[in-house]
């Protein structure tokens, strides 16, 4: 994929159109594949509070997950979109608690809890389209997450930053800005692969394999 940033509309188009050829049966099979491996994250085993995003449509599927993640006794926070663009939060009390929003987005109910509630996680699942070798994510463009990334960023934050995706949305290389921040790990349904920091490839390394689920984003 190329570097050109003019291109980040043709790469968030190209992404989604794969997505939409996904059948609700394969996402659900990589979903439940994808809470496997986070579950075993160390980042996440070892997590007090996460904050997270409930799935929607074709997205990699975190469902499943943040119920799993609440039963261990995590605290999960979901955001919830401002008018602004900007998240806040509140605490995710279980699927019976989550409303339809705008953008067809799914929020928790309850109270909110301030925009620098996230700087209480010790991990952040982040929404993308995907990660290259470098570990640097592509998002869908909207700079909601870009605020979260400053904020945490501004206030010496370092939790584990975790994408889930799809097996082909990890790219050799993603068009970038001055502002994007490098993540720490991509879960996919073949593999977990951690990345360093550096913006060098050859930092990048497989930690899990799980070659048996290669048929659950065909």
């Amino acid at each position: 994929m190329s570097g050109d940033l003019s291109g980040k509309s043709a790469v968030r188009r190209e992404l989604l159109d794969a997505r939409a050829l996904l059948s609700p049966e394969d996402v659900q099979r990589a979903a439940a594949i994808l809470a496997r491996l986070a579950l075993d994250l160390p980042e996440l085993a070892e997590a007090g509070t996460v904050a997270a995003y409930v799935s929607v449509g074709r997205e990699p599927g975190t469902r499943a997950l943040l119920d799993a993640l609440r039963a261990r006794g995590v605290r999960v926070l979901l955001p919830v979109l401002k008018a602004d663009n900007d998240l806040d939060w509140g605490v995710y009390e279980g699927a019976e608690h989550l409303v339809r929003a705008g953008r067809g987005l799914l929020e928790p109910d309850g109270a909110r809890i301030g925009v620098d509630a996230v700087l209480d996680a010790d991990a952040v699942l982040l929404p993308g389209l995907a990660v290259d070798a470098r570990g640097m994510r592509l998002g869908r463009g909207g700079g909601s997450y870009d605020r979260v990334l400053a904020r945490l960023s501004a206030a010496a934050a370092d939790p584990a930053l975790v994408v889930l995706l799809y097996a082909n949305e990890v790219v050799a290389r993603v068009p970038e800005e001055p502002h994007d921040h490098p993540v720490h790990a991509v879960v996919t349904p073949e593999a977990v692969r951690r990345f360093t920091g550096s913006t060098d490839a050859t930092d990048a390394t497989d930690a899990t394999d799980a070659t048996d689920a290669t048929d659950a984003t065909e």
